[in-house]
């Protein structure tokens, strides 16, 4: 019953590694499908189900930082029921805030569901600390993103290198906004791949095996105190 998390640079090959991986272990892959699956099963919300995920994300401008403006992201359906049982449709604006609390709660109910594996999304913040969770980072050299941007989008260098670049930036403020943690932070995994020095292949089953291997570290005992602060002479 254990969950893995994906979280990878754009055109590293992790997208690819992580379905690979559910072949090999009969997992499930965390996609809208499955969001909408474990959001039934836990009671979650009678409303059309909200993929927000980094790749649907926008950095806000510097005008909505300024004056503290919420982003709306997505108009879902619902359905409002009156005195006499009656449903009627009704369309809610969901900001950026509400849509992550979806996307939340429907990671723990993958969670609690076990034998899956979640892309992206902020999972291994969201996931942090669980005993049976597995978080995998997927890395490769600029120059190899390129190409790889390039052989499978049909797109030229100079485009290949303005889409790297923003979704780089958007999944990055994703994750520090909604999470506060940077993802390419290696202390918040258990395994950093560099697909510039592995095949796709060779990772997946690297990956399959920790999953398979893995006991948790007990937490130290030690507490870090405090270095004083030197004022210079």
């Amino acid at each position: 019953m254990a969950v893995i998390t994906v979280s990878r640079q754009f055109a590293s090959g992790g997208d690819e590694i992580a379905a690979r991986v559910c072949e090999l272990l009969g997992y499930s892959l965390f996609d809208k499908t499955l969001m909408a699956a474990v959001a039934a099963e836990a009671g979650l919300t009678d409303t059309e189900i909200v993929d927000f995920s980094e790749t649907s994300h926008r950095g806000r401008s510097f005008l909505d930082r300024l004056l503290g403006r919420r982003i709306t992201v997505a108009e879902v359906r619902s359905w409002r029921e009156d005195v006499r049982g009656v449903r009627t449709p009704t369309v809610q604006r969901l900001t950026d805030e509400q849509a992550i609390g979806m996307v939340r709660a429907t990671l723990e109910a993958a969670y609690r569901r076990g034998d899956v594996v979640i892309v992206g999304r902020g999972g291994q913040a969201a996931l942090k600390g669980r005993p049976d969770v597995l978080h995998v980072r997927i890395e490769a050299p600029l120059e190899h993103r390129i190409q790889r941007c390039m052989d499978e989008l049909d797109l030229p260098q100079v485009e290949a290198e303005l889409l790297i670049e923003e979704r780089d930036r958007a999944a990055l403020d994703y994750v520090q906004r909604y999470y506060g943690i940077n993802p390419a932070d290696p202390q918040h995994y258990h395994l950093v791949i560099n697909t510039g020095l592995l095949d796709l292949e060779t990772a997946a089953d690297v990956i399959v095996l920790a999953v398979q291997q893995m006991r948790p570290v007990p937490p130290p005992n030690v507490t870090v105190l405090p270095r004083p602060t030197l004022v210079p002479a």
